[in-house]
């Protein structure tokens, strides 16, 4: 079986292949899309690593340029109203930005995103590479609606069989399948999220009741899970803010050709602190005769993100994981090994406030670019992976005497599946003679912001995490799932249908409705979503 892995990133797009040969990782250069990122640890030669840059631009009749050809050609920089970046962020956000009208056709989030892997696949079927099998990692607070729309575009596709792993699990893996029993705790920070990940694996006879084939030689167990929606391109938007702000202009005077090239110099200003102490670009604008002088340190770099509250939150995803491990009976001192992953984890100010936590030996920056990818195509070696539920799931009821919504919950997160609800939901209808019920089922996540401000000496302040729930429901459009069709209609008043959920091995959600007037089984363990 040909399988394929592809971690879409925020910035970069990797793609894997396991080689039939030799059952190894390979990462694959896809012609004029990919560039090579060269990278050399201290016991290593330069390697060069071929990634596909996250970026699309629409050319004059919806002519498409991806990947490298836009950043080389400096694209984004001339018309940004035709630039599309950071679109795997939208697509996985609540609320998307509107689609763009370009030439008479609309550019949505997910049709751009549609497009950038669609172009991937048609060079794998140029190198005569045909995936039966791809697996798709996702970030580890992903809602349903993502993972949804990935499912989708395999079909759409053609693709036999499809599988998807958060992002951070799948690095576990890559590092840690080839010694049983280890525990790893990875910390994947790249331009759009923050994803960690605390895995162990066993030989498969640690596991009792397996019924997994023989001939695979272990289980994964993730043991606990943490996130943020915070990102390499978040720190570029908040270093060309700092600056703006110095210089007393903000984004809308620089227009967006000058806020685009800034971003650009941001980026390379935070790639370079990465090496050196101190760095500094420059930009002039020919149209108004203006010059743009950039100059950024690591300390002052160390100050922006305290201030936007972004190594706070690092600080909080590390404890929430190490809380999880310490109620399993797992010491901080147990964990082996701590993995750097991706770009932003490559930050001084990051990865010195990781290695704190754990010490310089333990942390590890092997494989920043292709840990993910890699490790996905691991899972060929794995009887299985041991999850849990990463969000809490609930019914959304509207109170109509309190005039607000409550929610009764269902599964909290967590959870390790297959399990069952042993409680029962029994509901009434809402007015005379309903003849169906629904329900509003959704995704329960805690999601925190913070303000930053600004004191009288003009030095950058900001509140203290504010943190609430993210209700999400699991339908698209928010539309509720019809559970039950009555007949004979319901009566206000009287009980009339029983509800109880279940999680099978496939972390699908399984609901079974009886009607309580006819005794009859309206739904068994009927399929209503599959879970993140």
């Amino acid at each position: 079986m040909v399988t394929v892995a592809i971690d879409f990133g925020t910035s970069n797009t990797v793609v894997c292949i396991l080689n039939p040969d030799t059952q190894t990782p390979e990462t694959l250069r896809l012609g004029e899309i990919s560039r090579i990122f060269k990278t050399k640890q201290a016991s290593e030669n330069v390697r060069e690593i071929p990634v596909v840059p996250t970026l699309v631009f629409v050319k004059d009749a919806g002519d498409l340029v991806l990947g490298e050809k836009v950043r080389s050609q400096r694209l984004g920089q001339s018309q940004p109203d035709r630039f599309f970046k950071a679109f795997k962020r939208d697509l996985a956000a609540d609320f998307q930005p509107p689609p763009r009208n370009l030439d008479g056709e609309t550019y949505s989030p997910e049709s751009v995103a549609e497009q950038f892997i669609k172009t991937i696949f048609k060079q794998l079927n140029s190198q005569k590479i045909k995936p039966e099998k791809v697996i798709f990692t996702v970030p580890v607070g992903a809602f349903e609606r993502y993972l949804d729309w990935f499912r989708d575009l395999a079909e759409n596709l053609g693709i036999a069989e499809v599988q998807l792993l958060d992002e951070s699990t799948a690095a576990a893996l890559g590092y840690a399948v080839k010694r049983p029993g280890s525990l790893v705790l990875v910390v994947d920070f790249g331009g759009g999220t923050l994803d960690l990940s605390l895995v162990r694996t066993a030989p498969l006879s640690a596991f009792k009741n397996s019924q997994s084939p023989t001939q695979h030689l272990m289980r994964a167990e993730v043991l606990a899970k943490s996130d943020a929606g915070v990102g390499g391109e978040d720190i570029d938007i908040w270093i060309v803010e700092d600056y703006l702000r110095q210089i007393g202009s903000s984004r809308a005077e620089v227009g967006g050709v000058g806020w685009q090239n800034l971003l650009e110099i941001a980026e390379k200003l935070k790639i370079q602190l990465s090496q050196v102490n101190e760095a500094k670009e420059s930009w002039f604008d020919d149209e108004n005769f203006m010059s743009y002088d950039l100059h950024l340190n690591r300390e002052k770099l160390e100050e922006i993100l305290e201030s936007r509250q972004l190594l706070e939150q690092l600080r909080e995803a590390l404890d929430e994981v190490l809380s999880i491990a310490r109620g399993k009976g797992i010491a901080k001192a147990d964990i082996e090994q701590v993995l750097l992953v991706g770009g932003t984890s490559l930050i001084p100010a990051v990865s010195n406030l990781v290695i704190s936590y754990f010490g310089r030996q333990k942390v590890k920056t092997d494989k920043p670019f292709e840990a993910v990818a890699h490790g996905a195509l691991a899972l060929t070696e794995l009887a299985a992976v041991d999850d849990y539920l990463r969000h809490s799931y609930a019914i959304r009821l509207w109170e109509p005497y309190a005039k607000t919504y409550s929610y009764s919950p269902i599964f909290k997160k967590e959870t390790k599946y297959p399990c069952q609800n042993s409680e029962e939901w029994i509901l009434q209808v809402a007015i005379e003679g309903q003849r169906e019920i629904r329900l509003d089922i959704g995704e329960v996540a805690e999601v925190s912001q913070a303000e930053v401000i600004f004191n009288e000496k003009g030095q950058m302040t900001s509140t203290l995490l504010n943190k609430h729930s993210d209700f999400r429901s699991l339908e698209s459009h928010h539309q509720e799932v019809c559970v039950a069709h009555l007949q004979p209609p319901g009566v206000l008043g009287i009980d009339r249908i029983s509800v109880s959920f279940e999680v099978d091995e496939r972390r699908v959600l399984l609901a079974t409705v009886r009607d309580l007037v006819t005794g009859e089984t309206l739904v068994n363990r009927g399929a209503i979503a599959k879970l993140q």
